[in-house]
């Protein structure tokens, strides 16, 4: 038996591993920093026998409700993952599974890999509609892509959309690859009518170093990439400067900033309620664009979600409350949970990448249904 995490957003420590049925494992905090929740790694096991591993350290993570009836991801092949028997005794997760080959991968979420994301953004490329551009790297050295998706003219709507700032939110990539392959498919209808209307300005991936390195929520040097909007800096976060710095060159008119929230079983918005310069033209916009969600998908509800912030009192350095201050546009944090989706439970996969990329494609219909009110 052993135990491996030495790859591409790998993550686990293992305190022992003597038997299978008391495998002890400890999950690693993000570098220079004290979060941490992501795990992904490989076990070589002895088929057709029960193995228990205990993450010893799961209450001490960023978010133990997140525990709370959750259900570890595994997989044999890497492309089709499911849902194995998981618990929280309030201290510790146990993961229970008997295995059906010699080795399986276990993961908090399905993983969206660098390889993937290169392959995502060169077959992107490929379409007559994207440019791609590099807007800098990052404090390792990856690049910060963008897709410029549709011919750019003053009068076409601009709409923003970012991934993974928190790069152990990998359901957020899954999301982008879902409204990529819907937006470039040129016989239909919704991406046609979007494209008369609309310039697309997509990153995929907001945190490359945080993805490679394992992290739950920050970048190569622990920097928590979501509280850097007011004042990014190219010693720090030169993620958010990059990006920033294109959105002041080119403008904004929706932004659409995509996450996943470990404790809520929903799919939701947060909008940008407590922002200065929030007014009734604001308030009009967040209410179309929620109406077009609830009509776009059975899968996005307006109950649940996070507390709406007091005027005036919204946080500047969070990516959706800064671009809509700054730009004066409409701007949402994407929700989208580890868990299920508590309104649509399906028993086998729960909330999955296939379920994140159908999220994604059906967005594409609620921006068309206000595309024309942006502005």
């Amino acid at each position: 038996m052993r135990i491996s995490s030495a790859f591409d957003s790998g993550n686990i420590e293992v305190v022992s591993a003597a038997s299978a049925d008391t495998i002890r494992l400890r999950i690693r905090k993000d570098n220079e920093s004290e979060f941490f929740q992501w795990y992904h790694f490989k076990l070589f096991a002895k088929v057709d026998t029960k193995h228990v591993m205990v993450i010893e350290n799961a209450n001490e993570s960023a978010y133990p409700k997140g525990w709370e009836h959750y259900y570890s991801f595994a997989s044999y092949d890497r492309e089709h993952w499911f849902r194995v028997p998981t618990s929280f005794d309030g201290k510790k997760v146990t993961i229970t599974h008997t295995p059906e080959q010699e080795t399986v991968f276990y993961a908090y979420f399905v993983p969206y890999s660098w390889e993937r994301h290169l392959d995502l953004i060169q077959w992107a490329q490929q379409s007559a509609w994207v440019e791609q551009r590099c807007l800098g790297t990052t404090l390792d050295g990856r690049e910060m892509n963008l897709l410029v998706i549709g011919e750019e003219s003053p009068k076409k709507r601009k709409v923003w959309i970012t991934a993974r700032q928190h790069p152990g939110e990998t359901m957020a990539e899954w999301f982008v690859e879902g409204l990529l392959e819907h937006l470039l498919n040129e016989d239909e209808p919704v991406s046609r009518q979007l494209l008369d209307q609309v310039v697309f300005y997509v990153v995929p991936n907001m945190n490359p170093d945080g993805s490679v390195r394992g992290h739950l929520r920050t970048n190569a040097v622990g920097v928590n990439l979501n509280r850097e909007w007011a004042e990014p800096s190219l010693e720090r976060s030169p993620e958010v400067f990059h990006v920033l710095k294109a959105m002041d060159a080119i403008g904004v008119d929706l932004y659409l900033d995509v996450h996943g929230d470990e404790n809520l079983p929903y799919n939701f918005v947060a909008g940008s309620e407590g922002i200065p310069s929030y007014d009734e033209r604001h308030a009009r916009l967040e209410n179309l664009f929620k109406d077009a969600y609830l009509r776009a998908t059975a899968e996005f509800q307006t109950k649940y979600g996070y507390e709406v912030d007091a005027p005036g009192a919204a946080n500047l350095t969070v990516a959706s409350n800064a671009v809509a201050e700054r730009f004066k546009c409409l701007a949402f944090t994407i929700e989208m949970p580890f868990k299920d989706n508590d309104d649509l439970p399906e028993p086998y996969q729960q909330w999955s990448d296939t379920r994140s990329r159908q999220f994604g494609r059906d967005t594409l219909k609620a921006i068309l249904d206000v595309a024309n009110d942006l502005r």
